[in-house]
């Protein structure tokens, strides 16, 4: 069945990678608190496994059955890209510059472009080679990647590209497994296998140890709710009425957002190449706006 409104699948889309994009207003602090890469990955994962089992053990408790046979997809979406991207990226942001971390990551859509046209024949239209030209472009601008001499060690190259194919992954699993779940489904189980492999990674001491401090928990809390479950929710929403490699370009609009605020939370500067850079992210996305 197909939503009312022709555009609330884009906003959606668009609203998870503003929900995205202000990560860093919870995990810089966490950082900064004491909390290690692993233990952040540990607790946007298992904190969303956590609240969504509450959510929906009493709102809709029919988003847990699934077909045995179909666990593959949902191992995919989960371990494959959640838990294995977050590893992979804040595992390379302590070996390479954020700039270069943030470009790396952002080779995900054209992964998702390839893919796409290989598993389910979409076309790869002149608007989509301009708008993945237009949005990589205005990552690396944002980025500061073109502000100076980029030097990263191969471990960092390979994780940070580990972290863009991951990434990816979950838009072709989830449109796997949307073909035959609802959203909301694919949302869940997706938390059952990365909320459960995080704790193979959690540091339970320093958790208790930094989140029993001042306000860290609400620092949490904000990770979890606004940054990890509410923009998958948002997306997988979105994907399941857009194609994968429309959706996954649209979601660019990610590092704009970190962006924006950088500048106006933390106070970093914005020069005109970032300007430039939020210009051509959104003329990219404004190229798909029409599905």
């Amino acid at each position: 069945m197909k939503p009312n409104a022709k555009s609330l699948p884009t906003f959606a889309i668009l609203a998870a990678a503003i929900c995205w994009g202000v990560i860093g207003l919870w995990s810089l602090q966490l950082l900064s608190a004491g909390l290690s890469p692993y233990s952040i990955v540990a607790v946007r994962n298992c904190g969303g496994l956590v609240l969504l089992l509450a959510i929906f053990a009493i709102k809709d408790p029919s988003v847990f059955k699934i077909d045995p046979k179909d666990i593959k997809y949902f191992f995919g979406t989960g371990i494959v890209s959640v838990l294995l991207f977050t590893v992979c990226y804040f595992s390379c942001q302590q070996m390479v510059s954020l700039s270069v971390a943030a470009i790396l990551l952002y080779t995900a859509p054209s992964i998702v472009v390839v893919m796409s046209a290989i598993l389910w024949k979409e076309p790869i239209t002149k608007a989509k080679l301009a708008a993945l030209v237009l949005t990589f472009f205005g990552a690396c601008c944002v980025s500061g990647v073109f502000a100076g001499e980029l030097v990263a060690p191969l471990m960092g190259i390979l994780l940070g590209l580990g972290a863009g194919f991951f990434y990816a992954m979950y838009s072709i699993f989830g449109r796997y497994a949307l073909e035959k779940y609802p959203p909301m489904t694919v949302t869940v189980w997706t938390f059952i296998f990365c909320g459960t492999g995080a704790l193979l990674i959690a540091n339970p001491t320093e958790l208790v140890s930094v989140l029993s401090q001042g306000y860290n928990w609400a620092l949490a809390l904000g990770l979890v709710v606004i940054s990890t479950v509410a923009p998958y929710i948002l997306y997988t929403y979105g994907l399941s009425y857009t194609e994968a490699g429309k959706a996954s370009i649209m979601a660019s609009l990610e590092p704009v957002t970190a962006c924006v605020i950088g500048v106006a939370v933390f106070g970093e500067t914005m020069d005109l190449l970032s300007l430039l850079g939020i210009v051509a992210v959104l003329a990219g996305v404004y190229l798909l706006k029409d599905g």
